[in-house]
């Protein structure tokens, strides 16, 4: 067990509860799956003004990634898309959200995607019992796309959102397991449902998660699309052990135990939230080195 491994290199417990807070974190990408990875590049490039940022084909496992964004991954938050050869459709369940993009007019960026082909699930125009205006957009496999109004930002790919059964206890979770720190949290009573923001910085300036409770509902279907978040880490192997702690109090597993991946080296470990939500935590200095080959 991680404890008595801890025990045993002479690692504080009390070192162990501290070190995700102290660790250095960023949101690196988040992995899903998609059934035609040119149509979607092209829909990405197109109508949201992504970059394609880089590709790669592994034909030996049968399949191949596209990484896009709005600036450079070394800084920037991107998504990685995954093709599996053969495969042209998946099941995004019901706790997937949405991922967000905040732009400077919303009601232009409408306007770019319809004249492209893309479908508008929600027309620009502010929240509800707000002022923030926002639209929803769906890609062509069906992920949708929160489309945010906001002054000028280092990172427009600016939320993932989840939804969980117990949003108090994934609070808790991901301030313990992640050092992330609760940005903020609302009620909306009339719609039954409460959101929290998690994040490293301010949610105008960085990717955030954002967690939904909606009143009542315990459990989602995660279907096979959506895969998981990647965050950086200084030391994969601190970092699992503090998880191991935090799993045994609020639940959730290890399902990769630290270690470099087969190949290309990187140190990686990963493990699944309360809700069964994976997260893959990667050595941050092995990650730029992969960047740079």
């Amino acid at each position: 067990m991680a404890s008595e491994e801890a025990i045993e290199t002479g690692v504080e417990r009390e070192d162990l509860i501290d070190w995700p807070k102290k660790d250095k974190h960023r949101f690196l990408h988040a992995v899903y799956r998609v059934g035609d990875l040119d149509r979607t590049i092209k829909f990405y490039t197109e109508c949201f003004g992504m970059k394609l940022l880089r590709k790669r084909d592994v034909p030996e496992e049968k399949y191949s990634n596209a990484f896009l964004g709005f600036g450079p991954e070394e800084s920037n938050f991107a998504v990685e898309l995954t093709y599996n050869y053969g495969v042209d459709k998946y099941d995004i369940g019901t706790g997937f959200g949405h991922f967000a993009i905040a732009s400077e007019d919303v009601y232009k960026l409408v306007e770019d995607i319809r004249s492209k082909g893309g479908k508008i699930t929600r027309e620009p125009g502010p929240v509800k019992g707000g002022s923030t205006v926002i639209a929803f957009a769906q890609d062509p496999d069906g992920y949708i796309f929160e489309l945010i109004q906001r002054g000028p930002t280092p990172e427009p790919l600016c939320q993932v959102m989840l939804r969980v059964g117990d949003l108090d206890r994934s609070i808790q979770f991901y301030e313990k397991a992640c050092g992330m720190k609760l940005l903020r949290k609302s009620d909306n009573a009339a719609y039954k449902y409460t959101i929290a923001m998690l994040g490293y910085a301010d949610e105008y300036e960085t990717t955030v998660l954002e967690l939904t409770y909606n009143y009542d509902v315990k459990e989602y279907t995660k279907g096979n699309a959506y895969a998981q978040v990647a965050i950086s880490t200084e030391d994969v192997y601190k970092s699992a052990q503090a998880i191991d702690l935090v799993t045994k109090e609020l639940g959730g597993k290890i399902t990769r135990q630290p270690g470099p991946l087969p190949g290309i080296n990187t140190k990686i470990t990963s493990f699944l939230d309360p809700d069964g939500w994976k997260v893959v935590l990667v050595d941050n200095s092995d990650f730029l080195k992969e960047l740079e080959k």
